[in-house]
C-alpha cells in the first residue's frame, strides 16, 4: 500500500480551492444583470427611445411606432 503524500494532497486542495473560486466569480458575472447604458442600448436595436419606453410596451399596450409619432410631426411641419 502507497504511505499517502500529504505534500501533494495540499497542492490538489489548493488548486480545488482556486478552481473553485474562478468558478464563483465565472457564475457571478454570468449572472450580472447589465448596466441601464447597456440595456438603453440593445432598446434602440429593438426599436425604442430608451429601455423604460421598451419595458412600456412590453408590460403596457404602446408600441415601438408610438416613439415615433413626434418625429413624423417634426417631418410634416417642415
Amino acid at each position: 500500500m502507497q504511505a499517502f503524500n500529504h505534500q501533494a494532497y495540499g497542492k490538489m486542495e489548493k488548486k480545488r480551492k482556486a478552481l473553485r473560486r474562478l468558478l464563483e466569480a465565472v457564475e457571478k458575472e454570468i449572472l450580472r444583470k447589465p448596466n441601464r447604458k447597456t440595456l438603453d442600448r440593445l432598446s434602440l436595436l429593438a426599436g425604442f427611445q430608451d429601455w423604460d419606453s421598451f419595458q412600456e410596451a412590453l408590460h403596457g399596450e404602446a408600441g415601438a411606432e408610438t416613439n415615433y409619432e413626434g418625429e413624423s410631426k417634426r417631418e410634416a411641419s417642415r
